[in-house]
């Protein structure tokens, strides 16, 4: 197991302090392997929903912070209800009541079979967000509809129609964009 970095590590201690001043090494030794288990996915997620590094940095630590201050035992879901808070406190990230965005979109057949992996990037981060949450979670960290439904309040029948929505759009606008670059 890989030691929590040093900034962390330091915030962490002082978290469980301020929450448990009797905080066993059982606990923390808890909370740093629900740390590890679930650092790559939560700052992956906080990356595609703000597109900045040093943003998802920072909301990946307060994630853990809110997530650790609110149970002795917390678990994934409890790590992906703390980053949805952390997410909804961003200015520009605007989550607001989450409701799918995507208008209609036509069915793209004619995909080039070697789009470039950064036009798929940039037609990820142009998705309306939830739906870049759903396709994130789904796609990205396999999440089922029933998992995405409970952590963001939507019906599960929202949650496929929002990823049917996103992957369509996603292809709209990488084939727009390969239009572009063949022009």
């Amino acid at each position: 197991m890989h030691p929590l970095s040093n900034s962390f590590q330091e915030l962490l201690g002082t978290m469980i302090v301020q929450f448990s001043p009797s905080a066993s090494s059982q606990r923390m030794e808890h909370y740093q392997s629900v740390y590890e288990a679930n650092r790559h996915r939560v700052y992956s997620f906080a990356f595609w929903m703000t597109d900045n590094e040093l943003r998802a940095e920072a909301i990946s630590e307060r994630t853990f912070l809110r997530a650790f201050s609110l149970s002795d035992q917390p678990d994934e879901e409890m790590v992906d209800r703390a980053l949805l808070r952390e997410l909804q406190s961003e200015e520009d990230v605007s989550l607001g009541p989450l409701q799918l965005e995507c208008g209609v979109v036509s069915e793209v057949s004619n995909m080039r079979k070697n789009t470039k992996r950064v036009d798929l990037e940039r037609a990820i981060v142009q998705l309306p967000h939830t739906e870049r949450m759903i396709f994130c979670m789904h796609d990205g960290d396999g999440y089922d509809h029933a998992r995405i439904a409970r952590t963001l309040g939507i019906s599960e029948e929202d949650s496929q129609r929002g990823l049917h929505q996103a992957r369509l759009r996603i292809r709209e606008l990488a084939a727009a964009t390969a239009a572009l670059a063949a022009a």
